[in-house]
């Protein structure tokens, strides 16, 4: 039997592509440089290839895409002063050709916009508002675009360190596993604060019986992420250099501390910072960057939850702001913001280590990666 041409030049194009995905990339920049860049990515070697840069776009700086991966959302106009509210853009994925097409852009309500999340329905997209300390939840619309806020909650209070904590400083928004709560962590007041979500109505309010939890005093809490069980929440620290795992109550939303642990070695003395923390999706290893120290510190998870340092892996390049880990755990890709690059790491199934590949790809301050699945 003779095969047409035709099916075996589709079926060769297919194989050729089964291996790839498409990674978004935040250039914090504006005019030509900045954008949002993005890349075919090889699961199978590690390598980064531009497809496309979607310019327009002013200091774009977190990005977050919709569950059914048909919407990007971005911090766009990223200002970070205390005078200008940034906006939250919305835009429409145009299928694996990396383009974008913008639908609208509403205000934050805040300024200093840092952090974006999409709860599983994708009817609904938070933010957290840096420097007013406050986070806003935003309805999304049949087309993918956005309404205005629908909620805006102020935080209060302040706490010990006196350059950085003399106020709220609401630094990342987090929606729950089972889509029924939002967790935000603010650096200024060393607090997990816990809002119950209706995704319907984009509305937020605190949560019942436990609105809050305290961090010890100059931690700092910046990001957060959920454990894939949905048992556990890791908190990681910028002021303090931690981590913090906290045990989950899916039904109620709220949390127990159980673990702190250093993102970088005893005998260290300088100046850092932490960033951001991804888990495997497996489940196995978080990852955590130091910005000073520009390592990622990697631990294994055991089996309760708690956390051993395993490594600390330079990260080629100065300022890791942001991770991604790939769904199939084998790679894991940082943005060095003021090193003005992206790398790629592979990840040891067995240990969870990381081997930096290639060189890395230049990108003009890096802020936030995002991937389609």
């Amino acid at each position: 039997m003779r095969i047409p041409t035709a099916f075996v030049l589709c079926m060769a194009a297919m194989s050729t592509h089964a291996d790839e995905s498409i990674v978004f990339v935040s250039a914090f920049k504006s005019g030509e440089e900045g954008g949002i860049h993005a890349f075919r990515f090889s699961s199978d070697t590690g390598r980064l290839q531009l497809l496309h840069r979607t310019s327009g776009i002013n200091n774009p700086f977190f990005i977050a895409i919709s569950p059914d991966e048909k919407f990007l959302y971005a911090i766009d106009s990223a200002d970070f002063t205390d005078e200008i509210h940034e906006f939250v853009a919305a835009y429409a994925i145009h299928g694996r050709t990396g383009k974008l097409k913008r639908l609208n852009r509403v205000s934050a309500r805040g300024t200093a916009s840092c952090y974006l999340d999409v709860d599983a329905t994708g009817k609904t997209v938070v933010v957290a508002n840096y420097f007013t300390g406050s986070v806003a939840a935003f309805p999304v619309l049949d087309d993918g675009s956005l309404a205005t806020a629908a909620s805006l909650i102020q935080h209060s209070g302040s706490s010990v360190d006196r350059d950085r904590q003399q106020g709220p400083y609401a630094h990342s928004i987090v929606v729950s596993p089972d889509n029924r709560f939002a967790l935000a962590a603010d650096l200024g007041i060393d607090r997990v604060l816990i809002y119950r979500l209706a995704s319907d109505s984009a509305v937020l309010t605190p949560g019942e019986p436990q609105s809050s939890v305290l961090l010890p005093p100059g931690s700092g809490p910046r990001h957060l992420v959920f454990h894939p069980n949905g048992k556990w929440v890791y908190v990681i620290n910028e002021l303090g250099n931690t981590v913090s795992l906290f045990d989950y109550c899916s039904s109620s939303g709220t949390l127990t501390s159980r673990q702190i642990i250093s993102t970088v070695p005893a005998d260290f003395s300088g100046t850092s910072h932490t960033a951001d923390l991804k888990i495997s999706p497996n489940g196995k290893f978080l990852y955590g960057s130091n910005r000073g120290h520009d390592s990622i510190a990697v631990y294994h998870i055991a089996s309760d939850g708690r956390l051993n340092l395993e490594s600390l892996e330079p990260t080629r390049g100065q300022g890791p702001q942001n991770l991604l880990v790939t769904p199939d755990n084998r790679w894991l890709l940082c943005a060095n913001m003021p090193g003005n690059n992206v790398t790629v790491f592979a990840i040891d199934s067995d240990t969870g280590m990381l081997t930096a590949t290639g060189n890395p790809i230049s990108v003009p301050m890096p802020a936030c990666i995002g991937l389609l699945k």
